[in-house]
């Protein structure tokens, strides 16, 4: 399952994403099959909860380095081949970044994805790609999404459902 999320700038999209992933205080309760967030090891909940943020972390020279067991095929979904592993992460694009943290978020194998604007940076293909890797892996995996998006069109074809964050409330989408 696929939801989708949008609203303006600065209406708390990320900042909802990030309390879900217990990467943020918050006041709210979030459950995966049942089980509450603040009942869950943080370690535990993390791992099977990842977030992709816009901008994605690196933190050593080398994008091996980051990435412990990504499938090839993942990469080559993606548009790149296993030498990519060699690289230093300084030569990386914005766009290479973003894909190669989507393929490290993906090799934990979590059963929730946040996805924060995974192809904000991104070409027409590569959005393709990226489109096509994560319903691949949504549906092979069982896994769920919650998506945040700008572009209509995405939402439109990503999406089992969506929601818009207008005066700080939630409104369903009614593109379905």
């Amino acid at each position: 399952m696929c939801v989708t999320l949008a609203g303006p700038s600065g209406c708390g999209k990320s900042l909802l994403l990030r309390a879900i992933a217990d990467l943020d205080l918050h006041q709210g309760e979030a459950f995966l099959d049942e089980e509450p967030q603040s009942k869950t090891p943080p370690p535990r909940w993390r791992s099977q909860v990842g977030l992709l943020p816009a901008e994605s972390h690196w933190w050593a020279q080398n994008v091996g380095e980051h990435i412990a067991s990504v499938q090839s095929e993942t990469l080559e979904m993606l548009g790149f081949s296993e030498t990519c592993l060699t690289w230093d992460v300084a030569r990386l694009s914005s766009g290479e970044r973003q894909r190669l943290a989507l393929a490290r978020l993906l090799a934990g194998r979590p059963r929730v994805l946040l996805l924060d604007e995974p192809s904000a940076n991104l070409d027409q293909e590569n959005t393709q790609r990226v489109e096509r890797l994560l319903g691949s892996y949504l549906r092979e995996t069982g896994a769920a999404a919650l998506w945040v998006s700008h572009d209509p069109g995405q939402r439109e074809r990503m999406a089992d459902s969506g929601f818009l964050i207008r005066n700080r409330q939630l409104e369903p989408e009614s593109w379905k």
